[in-house]
């Protein structure tokens, strides 16, 4: 019951962003864990009844969250960030929180039906989520960078959560597709 309080907190930091150090102290890798494999299992879209059973969909997912944060931990150490690697993975990891809930929320408009509209609201959506995300984990990693190096550091985050909304935005769901090849 301590860790999912815990987990519980670390989300709360991300929704009401700001500069602290309780989401660095206590690091865990739990949350993000869990969004990662919402977000990959929503993003996966295939069906049962088809060949196509969108496999690779979750492992690519999984792989671009945690391979995207690995290297942007890498590139903030590598430039003499002060902020320890996990510390950096949590940070990271939570903050996918806003773009699983664009996810979410991309889904049931999808459910309404794919048009002009839907798109747009899907853009709103995504993009400001996007910027949450960049916001919230820019507002917990910043300060463990050298001043003059820490545009160095966002631009990757930047790069990170855009991939992310582009694979969010450019979803569409498959299902009942058959594949005559």
């Amino acid at each position: 019951m301590r860790d999912l309080k815990a987990v519980g907190k670390k989300f709360v930091h991300v929704m009401y962003p700001k500069k602290s150090s309780a989401l660095l102290r206590d690091w865990d890798l739990w949350g993000p864990l869990v969004l990662c494999v919402s977000l990959a299992l929503m993003l996966q879209g295939g069906s049962a009844d088809s060949k196509d059973d969108g496999g690779p969909q979750f492992a690519e997912v999984f792989v671009i969250i945690w391979f995207g944060a690995v290297v942007i931990t890498l590139n903030s150490k590598l430039l003499g960030g002060t902020i320890s690697f996990f510390q950096s993975l949590c940070v990271l990891g939570y903050c996918v929180m806003p773009l699983t809930v664009a996810m979410l929320v991309c889904r049931l408009v999808l459910l309404a039906g794919a048009g002009t509209v839907s798109f747009i609201i899907r853009l709103i959506v995504v993009g400001a989520m996007f910027g949450w995300s960049t916001l919230a984990s820019t507002a917990f990693l910043a300060d463990s960078q050298p001043p003059n190096r820490k545009a160095l550091v966002v631009y990757p985050i930047f790069l990170f959560y855009f991939v992310i909304s582009w694979m969010i935005l450019t979803f569409t769901p498959h299902a009942g597709v058959t594949c005559e090849c």
